[in-house]
């Protein structure tokens, strides 16, 4: 019942002009806290697209050919969320290390790399054998013509301290204008990224829809290893910048390709029978293996598959590994428009 309606006009006047006035309710009755910071409908944040929070059934689109029954089909409900258009970038995460760099200089009084969380440059010369990785591990993080490209070398635990770091950044903005913050960056869950992956397509083999990996005119659609010996079909041999193909219909590029990416869960194999059908998630701190989605330029088509499941230990950084964040979305229901 609205809490107006029972008072007489007279009365719903007076205070309304003794809150304009004064900042307070008539005494003994409940008003709630002042002095609360501001809080407009939520924005989507720069650089993130909106996933409309919905029901879809997770798992395997095609046949289980390995009989491994680790992705069986379950029906789930996932809320409004915000999700980065495209993996994190070689520069982006130049700034988050920037940041890291002038904290420790203002901690230490000296310059002080945080080294677990630098790029593994060595990862394009130790991920393969008899492979000439040296070009790459010189200039793939350091020159500016890999900015645009994702960022990789960087494990599971470095990714969770950038998303931490990048809700520090957001909130100290919004605190300086009095505004409320952003509810936290994070990694997705993988119920999150796979419903997103999907951009509203029920049991889609690929982002894009289809269970083919060439449009109409013959182009690929992904960066993976289309046939044995041959990464260079698709446009880009190793890693492509960001955002160099179509987005799904969420308008989220490279959810399948180009470099494979952290999620916040566990792996477990038996995980999908397990977890709750609203909002599912795996966290086990003593599970070293945590699960990657999507497939990268080194992989065959069936791990580019929405329903694919894999994984690398925490502590593992890869040249096909990167990330991208998520964010919920606070204030409305999965049925409203983001």
């Amino acid at each position: 019942m609205n809490k107006f309606l029972g008072l007489p006009l007279i009365a719903c006047v007076a205070l309304m002009l003794g809150a304009c006035s004064f900042g307070k309710g008539p005494t003994g009755d409940l008003v709630g806290a002042e002095d609360r910071p501001e809080f407009n409908p939520q924005e989507v944040p720069f650089g993130m697209v909106p996933c409309p929070g919905g029901t879809f059934h997770m798992g395997q689109t095609d046949e289980d050919i390995a009989a491994s029954m680790v992705n069986m089909n379950k029906q789930v409900t996932i809320a409004g969320f915000y999700m980065d258009e495209t993996e994190i970038t070689n520069n982006e995460y130049r700034q988050f290390m920037n940041a890291v760099m002038q904290d420790s200089i203002d901690v230490l009084g000296e310059q002080y790399i945080m080294t677990e969380l630098y790029p593994d440059t060595t990862v394009w010369v130790r991920d393969f054998t008899y492979h000439m990785g040296d070009p790459l591990m010189e200039y793939y993080y350091s020159h500016p013509a890999f900015d645009d490209y994702p960022v990789v070398g960087v494990d599971w635990f470095a990714a969770k301290y950038f998303c931490n770091w990048r809700t520090k950044h957001k909130n100290a903005a919004a605190a300086e204008e009095g505004l409320a913050g952003v509810p936290g960056f994070r990694l997705p869950s993988e119920a999150e990224w796979e419903y997103a992956a999907r951009g509203g397509r029920e049991l889609a083999t690929f982002p894009w829809g289809g269970p083919y990996l060439r449009n109409s005119r013959g182009c690929m659609l992904a960066n993976f290893k289309p046939g044995r010996g041959d990464y260079a079909s698709d446009g880009f041999a190793y890693t492509s910048p960001v955002g160099a193909y179509f987005p799904n219909d969420f308008g989220l590029y490279d959810m399948a390709g180009n470099v494979s990416e952290w999620c916040d869960d566990a792996y477990m194999e038996s995980s999908m029978p397990v977890v709750w059908d609203m909002n599912p998630t795996n966290p086990d701190d003593n599970e070293p293996r945590k699960v990657v989605r999507g497939g990268s330029w080194k992989d065959i088509a069936y791990f580019l598959e929405t329903g694919t499941r894999n994984f690398e230990y925490q502590d593992s950084a890869r040249s096909y590994i990167g990330f991208r964040c998520a964010l919920i979305q606070i204030g409305m229901g999965t049925n409203n428009s983001l």
